[in-house]
């Protein structure tokens, strides 16, 4: 009797240190990211900065890259949502099963090519600048994640719960809205998170094409070996991904299905 107490309540327990150490981290992870940015810039600004360096690091040039990073990050994210899916969605559809396939080998081929070689490539086909030629290669880069898990989320929900929704007289749309998209959840909030962090690293080289965001820090300080200006950079573009994480965290936390939480 006790063996089997004791095997029923191993489970329990697991689940519940993992909602602990989930519980402890999304709690830490913002303080380590109001860490790393206030110490990042009192280390910055707490000695005497050159004139090129007080060109780039200033509170208004910080403000204004940040807020393009975010911006660029923000569109990105819209992007992969509004195409991901919805063409997640109709992939798994009877009528549609069979294209699945093509579709996820088109954003397998953006997310294998080299996050650089994909914006150069657009800018070479558009030969333009500016923030939507940094936003749309960015988002082919990150629209697998999403595709691919909304797909997986799908086919992850048992047939016998669609089945009786169907028992039950709901319509396929009805069914969709009412059983499959809040099983599939949890599984297209992993992929948002993942495409989330991928677009903010890969929204540092954005500047190339004239786009903004942190990256100019990143190569104002590499071309001029200013390491200053190179490591307020970087790690304020760690600091943002790790905040983008975070709230990527939550959301899986907070907004999946309550039975499954």
């Amino acid at each position: 009797m006790t063996g089997v107490t004791a095997t029923r309540g191993a489970p329990a327990t697991r689940d519940t240190a993992r909602t602990k150490s989930e519980f402890t981290r999304l709690l830490v992870q913002p303080a380590v990211v109001a860490l790393l940015t206030v110490g990042v810039l009192v280390w910055a600004f707490d000695r005497d900065l050159t004139a090129t360096q007080k060109a780039s690091l200033n509170a208004n040039t910080i403000a204004t890259v940040t807020r393009e990073h975010i911006l660029i990050t923000a569109a990105v994210v819209l992007i992969v949502v509004a195409i991901g899916v919805p063409l997640g969605t109709a992939l798994t559809r009877p009528g549609f099963r069979r294209l699945a396939p093509l579709f996820v080998g088109i954003a397998n081929v953006g997310a294998a090519a080299p996050a650089i070689g994909l914006i150069v490539l657009f800018y070479l086909l558009t030969r333009t600048t500016g923030f939507w030629i940094g936003v749309a290669p960015i988002a082919f880069y990150a629209l697998l994640p999403v595709l691919r898990n909304t797909i997986l989320g799908y086919q992850q929900v048992d047939p016998v719960l669609v089945d009786a929704g169907r028992g039950q007289g709901m319509s396929p749309a009805t069914v969709l809205r009412r059983i499959e998209f809040p099983l599939a959840v949890p599984y297209i909030l992993a992929g948002l998170r993942t495409a989330l962090v991928l677009a903010v690293g890969t929204a540092t080289l954005s500047f190339l094409v004239s786009a903004g965001g942190l990256g100019i820090l990143i190569d104002t300080g590499y071309k001029l070996r200013d390491n200053v200006t190179l490591v307020v950079g970087a790690v304020l573009a760690v600091a943002l991904a790790l905040l983008v994480d975070w709230f990527g965290a939550l959301a899986e936390a907070f907004l999946g299905p309550r039975g499954l939480r």
